[in-house]
């Protein structure tokens, strides 16, 4: 008898293992890779902000700037992925939805040309409920933080 090993866990997750697990696309997908997963405790998300996207066309025309919400919903993305790497969720059609976004400060302007870390930690989970602390930041520095409150609806087969 011979043992299959076991897979490998899953650290990271390329723009096909996203679209895999959340149902995000253009252009309301606002990650492009997630980083360092730690199945049910933290991941990085990274999101490329370029000039090209459609937001930028007014906010701001003189003064481009990533909208805020955007941000928190990049945050939430990460974290739609780091749950569904936790409970090997691609392709079962499972949908994130917030419940609440709570503690929300922001500390600078995010801008094309900046790559954006979405830095997610589970603070409680596991079940259909999840509740998160992000951080965004650009080369090192804090650009937005909040607490939210995810639930998930996984689909009975």
């Amino acid at each position: 008898m011979t043992d299959t090993p076991a897979a490998a866990p899953v650290t990271e997750a390329d723009i096909a293992l996203i679209q895999r697990i959340i149902p995000h696309r253009y252009p309301f997908l606002l990650i492009d890779r997630v980083r360092d997963i730690v199945p049910n405790v933290s991941a990085v998300g990274i999101k490329n902000v370029t000039f090209n996207e459609p937001q930028f066309q007014g906010h701001f025309p003189a003064e481009p700037v990533f909208p805020g919400v955007m941000i928190v919903e990049a945050m939430a993305q990460t974290s739609g992925i780091l749950v569904g790497v936790s409970l090997n969720l691609a392709d079962t059609g499972t949908r994130v939805y917030f419940m609440t976004i709570d503690a929300v400060k922001f500390r600078r302007k995010v801008v094309p040309g900046d790559v954006l870390e979405l830095h997610v930690t589970v603070k409680r989970g596991g079940g259909k409920v999840w509740k998160f602390a992000g951080r965004a930041t650009v080369d090192g520095e804090l650009a937005a933080e909040a607490e939210f409150t995810a639930m998930m609806d996984i689909p009975r087969g």
